[in-house]
């Protein structure tokens, strides 16, 4: 079953971390957002593999975003 992770608030995207692919464990930082100049980690909430990655370095999103999918 896959877990989608979202954006919980409005914030730029300013580091992608992990690739597609990738094995990911619960807790390991996948995107880093900005806002209003504090750094925001995401993180991967099950173990498994980062199946989709659905932001950018530069992108903005918004509240409820899809960010990753871990397959």
């Amino acid at each position: 079953m896959a877990d989608e992770i979202r954006a919980e608030m409005v914030a730029n995207v300013w580091k992608v971390v992990a690739e597609v692919g990738a094995p990911v464990a619960e807790g390991d930082t996948l995107v880093i957002l900005e806002s209003m100049k504090m750094e925001i980690p995401v993180l991967a909430e099950t173990d498994g593999t980062l199946a989709e990655l659905a932001v950018n370095e530069g992108d903005v999103v918004q509240e409820g975003d899809l960010i990753a999918v871990i397959g």
